[in-house]
């Protein structure tokens, strides 16, 4: 059994969206691919219907997958975080004192972490370490490469 997995707001409203459109345009797009390439002939040596079966196969199991990540969904409430304090749903700046790097951060669950789009997993070592700290505290992280410090210059 899957263990609840802990998400924001946003990031379930972005699941449920991106669920949707597999749901609907996804399969309806796949569903003409098929339909068009059954009209080409003899199935056995279709390329373009198997490929666009391989497709609807793989569309279907990342659905599957998507609406279990749904049933597990909790939404953290990032409103119980004292004020001041860095927690689930934060958006943080932090100051890495050692390359005078500016970083901004969102910690978000396990599953909506992309570190492209700024979203760091509450799970990784940065975000345990921040978490509960305040603007102006530094904060140390343990890293294969040594000890990282970094200073908390912002919290929204």
């Amino acid at each position: 059994m899957t263990e609840p997995t802990q998400i924001t707001a946003e990031g379930l409203a972005e699941l449920q969206a991106e669920l949707d459109h597999l749901e609907n345009a996804r399969r309806r797009e796949i569903a003409d691919r098929i339909k068009t390439a059954r009209a080409f002939g003899d199935l056995k040596e279709n390329s373009e219907y198997h490929d666009a079966k391989n497709e609807q196969a793989f569309l279907e199991t990342k659905i599957l997958r998507l609406r279990e990540r749904l049933t597990h969904a909790v939404v953290v409430d990032d409103e119980a975080t004292p004020d001041g304090q860095i927690g689930f749903g934060t958006q943080v700046t932090l100051l890495d004192e050692e390359s005078g790097k500016e970083l901004v951060y969102r910690l978000v669950g396990v599953t909506e972490a992309n570190l492209a789009d700024g979203k760091l997993s509450v799970e990784s070592p940065v975000a345990q370490a921040v978490i509960g700290a305040s603007s102006g505290d530094v904060v140390a992280v343990s890293t294969p490469r040594g000890e990282r410090r970094y200073r908390v210059l912002a919290i929204e």
